[in-house]
């Protein structure tokens, strides 16, 4: 009963914060001087630079990585936490299965998942997390303090309901996969509804479009 509440809370949690944390989106088609107008299919108040920027995490592995370690090649950035009981693991297995299928037509990209609860997802949490959904799935955690500079440089919601007394505490928050290319920054914002096949399109004429 908890994880059918909770993942109807946070599908109208999502649908409220759209416009609250300044993601708004409207569909449509971008102006003749985009050069990825062909491959959007919605766009995003205030502009794609608004989204993104450099920050400091910590890997899966411990070590302390930025933006320019992490986004070498084409990534799909993913905010999410490990003890997410629906959306974050429907989210990260969807974006496995996107990332296979650019695989087999000769497209890297790099899934990651990063943490907005770093209180309980440590390096290790967070690697034997994302070895469970793929391979090659990146985890990134931080501080607090880190989390935060993060989620707000690509404009996510969170909020942790953790009062200290309750280990099983949930983590509300937004819930987009966001393709970053390393020569241009945000190109492309997935919603839930998106399945792995049209992900892998949609990426795939990003990567194609960005030469």
């Amino acid at each position: 009963m908890m994880t059918r509440t909770y993942a109807l809370a946070s599908a109208a949690l999502i649908g409220t914060l759209v416009v609250g944390t300044g993601v708004a989106v409207y569909l449509g088609r971008a102006d003749d001087g985009d050069p990825f107008g062909q491959c959007r299919e919605g766009v995003v108040a205030g502009g794609g630079g608004s989204i993104g920027g450099p920050f400091t995490l910590v890997s899966e592995t411990g070590e302390t990585v930025t933006d320019e370690d992490v986004i070498t090649g084409p990534t799909l950035m993913y905010f999410g936490y490990t003890f997410c009981p629906d959306v974050c693991p429907l989210d990260t297995v969807r974006n496995a299965e996107a990332v296979d299928i650019l695989a087999e037509q000769g497209i890297e990209v790099l899934p990651t998942f990063v943490s907005v609860d770093p209180n309980r997802d440590t390096p290790e949490v967070m690697a034997a997390f994302t070895a469970n959904v793929h391979e090659n799935m990146l985890g990134l955690t931080g501080t607090p303090e880190q989390t935060d500079a993060a989620a707000d440089a690509y404009r996510v919601f969170y909020q942790s309901h953790d009062d200290g007394t309750d280990p099983y505490y949930l983590v509300d928050h937004t819930a987009f996969t966001y393709l970053m290319l390393p020569e241009f920054g945000f190109a492309e914002f997935f919603g839930r509804d998106v399945t792995p096949s049209e992900m892998a399109a949609r990426t795939a004429c990003f990567v194609n479009a960005a030469g």
